[in-house]
């Protein structure tokens, strides 16, 4: 033992250390003993026999418990958690660390890197976040040339705390991973990056094996068993469980760790990062209890200054719940979500920390949301509904609250629609420089005359076992259909040019795995692209007067009739805003 674990141990062993490190211990030994005994009993009485030969070992103590051993906690008096890495992954442009308990909100990190050679590297990290219910993530640079990937983390000017061992070459890179699992009646959905699927279709799925594990899977000691895949498609493996799980306690699946492979080839299963997650038990409707009938999802980064909008206006439209999954933001949006719900809208923020993954990501969101809304909606936040005037006879009727959701509902108990879709219309800069103070809705009033594309409404419980979905629409189960809406009845205004201090960003910042960078020199003719701009984002000349071919105020008229105060004409987005900072004073 050297002198740096001497000293831990002599801190672990004072009198108030040494009570509480036995209770730790005593718990953790009693949960591991439990847990690894069930899973060789589902393993043995059960069906499913791995082609893997598991080698059992005692793994030694340093191992087992390497994070417990931090002082943080009893210099806190209980106040701090142990840090426990669970996993790292090596991302384009930082390096990620998942850890298995949450830590508080404003918590300064360093990331420790080791060379080849010289003294350790200290950083500040750049950022933490929650994730999941239960975990964390903490975002750091990249490490530098010649260190390695195994980074450990310590909180700032604290101690050195050891994660789950790795060497440098056992780091996932992002190419090669799987990042998530979701659980599903008797399958569970895997999602990984590496798999090299055409996008847009289905492929067969007796091409791929699931491999189940307590530990890491390049560890020795792991204890593995594999199932067949049911369904592939792009970035998407669904697997069944375990036959002994299956025949028992599917939640008893959360938590185990899963990966993939490929039957016809000789390469190992794709590393991974992936746990297996329970959405029911984390949803917010309770076994037995009514689902939403309208919810909303979407992927966004750094957004926060228009999701009041965007939640507000929707939910007076009767969007009752709201999945934002947030992709790597930095501008504060858990306090918008945080004053959104203080208002009573019902806002869950799920931290996605992976690039590129917006379908995978959209199949996870509709999983999550399959056991708590009957119909889900999939539109960014620059998108809004708009139901115009409604002209019977010599009346004229403007839609109530909860029309949108009045509009879906219709559909609820249709033996085949399981899609509602919307045409929508592209706004422009509308002569504008700076954003609209009031927001996108009464700002933007100018858009090119031909309706593109749709967004839409689906029946999570309806979608195929694949969960394909391209541009926001999903495969549906057979035997279902998609039901398109007259653009009188319903349209989407789509705030897509805005003005170029907010529009540049979608230079940097693509969610989507198959839609090209536009700093990348490849379909320069997508409509994913801007027309007329190149690869570089600089501005043109006469961007503000672009994409202005229709004067168009109705979603304005109707947004400053119906929910501008009367005595200061705020909008409610803007007397939140205003009530957040009068109270800061």
């Amino acid at each position: 033992m050297d002198s740096d674990q001497r000293r831990k141990w002599k801190r672990v062993n004072n009198s108030g250390g040494k009570i509480a490190l036995k209770l730790i211990l005593s718990f953790r030994s009693l949960t591991l003993g439990i847990t690894s005994f069930l899973f060789i009993l589902f393993y043995f009485y059960g069906s499913d026999r791995s082609p893997f030969r598991p080698v059992l070992r005692a793994s030694g103590f340093t191992r087992v418990f390497p994070n417990l051993l931090t002082d943080d906690y009893f210099r806190g008096g209980g106040k701090f958690l142990p840090l426990v890495i669970e996993s790292r992954v090596l991302l384009p442009d930082h390096l990620l660390l998942v850890l298995s308990n949450r830590v508080q909100r404003g918590e300064s990190f360093e990331c420790v890197y080791y060379p080849q050679l010289d003294e350790m590297l200290v950083k500040l990290a750049i950022s933490a976040d929650d994730y999941q219910e239960s975990k964390s993530i903490v975002r750091c640079e990249l490490p530098p040339v010649n260190f390695s990937a195994a980074a450990d983390l310590r909180r700032t000017g604290g101690e050195v705390v050891e994660g789950n061992w790795m060497s440098a070459d056992s780091v996932p890179d992002w190419g090669k991973v799987v990042y998530e699992a979701i659980l599903d009646s008797n399958t569970v959905v895997v999602l990984a990056k590496g798999l090299n699927l055409k996008p847009h279709r289905d492929v067969n799925p007796a091409e791929f094996r699931c491999h189940f594990s307590l530990s890491h899977f390049n560890k020795q000691d792991s204890f593995i068993f594999t199932t067949e895949a049911t369904a592939a498609a792009q970035e998407v493996v669904r697997c069944l469980l375990p036959r002994s799980i299956r025949n028992n306690n599917t939640e008893l699946a959360e938590g185990i760790r899963v990966t993939v492979s490929r039957v016809a080839t000789a390469s190992p299963a794709l590393p991974s990062v992936a746990k297996v997650y329970n959405p029911k038990s984390h949803g917010m409707r309770e076994e037995g209890e009514a689902k939403y009938e309208l919810c909303a999802c979407t992927m966004l980064w750094n957004q926060a200054a228009v999701l009041k909008e965007w939640v507000m206006y929707h939910s007076w439209l009767g969007v009752e719940r709201w999945f934002i999954y947030d992709n790597n933001s930095d501008d504060g949006l858990q306090d918008v979500a945080d004053e959104l719900n203080s208002l009573n809208h019902n806002v869950t923020r799920h931290v996605w920390p992976w690039v590129k993954a917006q379908e995978a990501g959209f199949s996870h969101c509709a999983l999550r949301a399959k056991y708590e809304c009957n119909w889900v909606g999939f539109f960014d936040v620059d998108e809004f509904f708009y139901l115009p005037r409604q002209h019977r006879g010599s009346q004229t009727q403007l839609p109530g609250q909860n029309s949108l959701r009045a509009l879906v509902s219709n559909y609820t108990d249709s033996p085949t629609i399981a899609e509602v879709r919307t045409m929508c219309h592209s706004f422009g800069p509308s002569g504008l420089t700076a954003p609209p103070k009031q927001g996108v809705t009464v700002g933007y009033t100018c858009r090119v005359q031909a309706p593109e594309r749709h967004k839409s409404f689906v029946r999570p419980d309806l979608l195929d076992v694949t969960l394909l979905n391209i541009v926001h629409h999903f495969k549906l189960r057979e035997g279902y259909r998609t039901t398109n809406v007259a653009e009188s009845t319903a349209v989407i205004n789509h705030y897509k040019y805005q003005v170029w201090d907010t529009f540049k960003a979608k230079f940097f910042r693509r969610v989507s795995t198959y839609v090209t960078n536009w700093q990348d020199d490849q379909n320069k003719g997508s409509k994913d692209r801007a027309p007329g701009l190149g690869t570089e984002a600089v501005e043109p000349p006469d961007w503000r007067l672009r994409f202005c071919e229709v004067w168009d105020t109705g979603l304005k008229d109707f947004v400053l009739d119906t929910f501008a105060d009367v005595a200061t004409g705020l909008l409610p987005w803007e007397r939140s805003s205003s009530s957040a900072s009068s109270a800061a004073r």
